[in-house]
Order: structure tokens, then sequence, then C-alpha cells
């Protein structure tokens, strides 16, 4: 049997040509939204390839600079700023943090001398990096991270991270308070102009797991006493409610696609800019099925941007930030 469409049944005729379909998009990227996470290590002579992550390197400072130029040429956004101590620098409270010469102080302030104002400088604050044992946060006797006193070292991290030129900050150990200690903080040291990326919705997720690798971390247990549980789905909600009654500027989502949900939830009611991550495992992925031959990886890539623009995020943490960016002739 044939069937027959009436003439106002054709949606079809809107996908004929690539320039019908570009001018009825309704979702867009563009490179100014996108913000690529690199990794700075002490003590290497030369970019170090991380295994799990092909493509993506342990960074010198000053291949990091080299990097950054690439990514502002490019027309990227911001880039967020990871720092990998040397191993006998990490101890239990993460001091090496603190440090104005340690190696994520010193590579922010580098990178700051070399691009100015030209891309935002986003930096992540938090301690698993310089701990040894790879926890967020300060432990107790008990060994379980204590909140209240993370907060306190946090809040030192946030004036160091600023002095040494981050225009925005990260909190991203998912403690209680963060947000508002943070804020407090950088005003009392004056830095009232630098911002607040709250990781808001931060999921103890599997897709983490290339990440570890990048920063050498050396995390004894899980962090499911801190991180959100994937089970759940409106307390991102009542995150989000804090978060912005604390002074967030900005908040996101992480990881990215498992989460799309629960980002367009909070992209649904929050009154500030919705950044989302593109974590290191959603990167494995696409590049493991691409180094088979079973996808298209230009077109992957796109498409899963896309589809994180399109459940609301209006600023895109990713390592294809730059290819992207160039993609889309940026």
């Amino acid at each position: 049997m044939t069937v027959r469409t009436g003439p106002h049944e054709r949606p079809r005729r809107l996908r004929t040509t690539p320039a019908l379909r570009r001018l009825v998009a309704q979702t867009r990227l563009h490179p100014a939204e996108l913000v690529l996470p690199i990794f700075v290590r002490d003590g290497i002579a030369e970019p170090q390839p991380i295994g799990s992550m092909p493509g993506v390197v342990q960074h010198t400072t000053s291949s990091a600079v080299r990097a950054v130029r690439d990514a502002v040429a490019a027309g990227v956004g911001g880039v967020m700023v990871f720092g990998v101590p040397r191993a006998e620098d990490k101890d239990s409270s993460g001091s090496v943090g603190l440090r104005p010469d340690g190696v994520l102080n010193a590579a922010l302030r580098s990178l700051r001398d070399e691009v100015g104002d030209q891309t935002v400088l986003m930096s992540d604050l938090c301690l698993d990096e310089f701990t040894d044992h790879g926890h967020c946060g300060v432990l107790d006797q008990a060994g379980r991270v204590d909140n209240d006193a993370t907060l306190e070292v946090y809040a030192q991290l946030a004036v160091a991270q600023a002095e040494a030129g981050a225009h925005v900050v990260g909190p991203s150990g998912m403690m209680d308070g963060q947000v508002r200690v943070v804020r407090e903080a950088l005003d009392s040291a004056g830095h009232q102009d630098v911002a607040v990326l709250a990781y808001t919705a931060k999921y103890a997720s599997g897709f983490y797991g290339p990440f570890r690798e990048a920063v050498a971390s050396t995390l004894v247990g899980d962090r499911q006493t801190y991180q959100q549980d994937p089970a759940n789905r409106t307390e991102s909600l009542r995150e989000l409610r804090l978060d912005l009654e604390e002074g967030a500027d900005l908040v996101m989502v992480k990881p990215a696609l498992p989460y799309l949900d629960v980002l367009s939830d909070v992209a649904a009611v929050a009154d500030v800019p919705v950044a989302a991550y593109q974590v290191s495992g959603e990167y494995a992925m696409i590049e493991a099925a691409a180094s088979q031959g079973l996808l298209d990886r230009d077109r992957m890539v796109m498409e899963t941007l896309t589809s994180i623009r399109r459940a609301g995020a209006q600023v895109l943490l990713t390592y294809y930030a730059t290819a992207a960016a160039r993609l889309l002739g940026g």
C-alpha cells in the first residue's frame, strides 16, 4: 500500500542540502565555547604521552605554553590547567599545591605571562594531584576525608592560584561549602575579579580512569563518599542551589555524555553559565573505536560535542578543543 503525505507533512524538505541544514540548525558550536584541559608535569624534559589517551600528553611548562598558543590561534575560549608534581613532593596535605614554585602555580604564572588576557586561564582547585593518598581532601585519623579541614586548604589554594594568574578557579573536590569558602578567601585577598567555576554535579564515575594516569594518581580507595552517586539525578539540583547561593559564577556537570539528563536539568534552572566536561574516558572511547576503523573520529567528535551543547552546556571542556575549533574554522 502506498502511503502519501500531505503538502504540509514533509519535514525532509529542510534536510535536502548542506546549506539548508546549516541554515535551520538549532544547535551551533563555536570555538570560543571550548576549553582545553592540559596537564603540566614537574621534572620532565620532554612532553610525555599518556598511554590511555592517545594524542594527549603531560606537558613541560614550555610545551604547555606552545599548546596554549595553538589553542588561542584556533579560537579556543579557555584552558583548564592541572599540575602533576614529582612523587617526592606529594604529602598527606597536598602542600606542594600552595607553593608559589609548585608545578601548577608556576605553570599558571608562565601561561599568564605568555598569553595575558587573550584566553581564559582556569585552574583545577583540588588536592588529589598533590596528596600521597590521592584523595581530594585532607584525611582524618580514621582515613576519611575531613570536609572542614579540607576547606581550609581550598581557601589557601584559591588565593595561591589567583596570585599565580588564574582568571577562574575550579573547586572540583565536591566538599560541602567549598564555593562559599573559596569566594570569601578570594574576596578577602583582593581577588574579587577571579571567577569561581563550581563542579556542581561531579559523579563518582568509571569514566575517569584514563585521567588517573594523566595526573599520576596515587588514590587508595574511592571517592564515593563525596562525589555523587551515578544512580541519583535530583540531588544535582540541590547541589546547584547551594553553589549558586554560595556565589558560583559558573557551574559544571561532569562527566558530560553519560549525564546529559542531569546537564539538561541544571541548564533549565541555572541563572549562570553552565559547563560540562567531556572527560578522559569519553575521549578514550572515541579514540579506541577510531583506531580500529569502527567510526569516523572527526564526525564523532563533532556529534558528541553538539549533543552536549544541545543538552544545555554553554562551556565545553574537551581534550578535542583545539582540533574541534579547527574543524569549526576558528
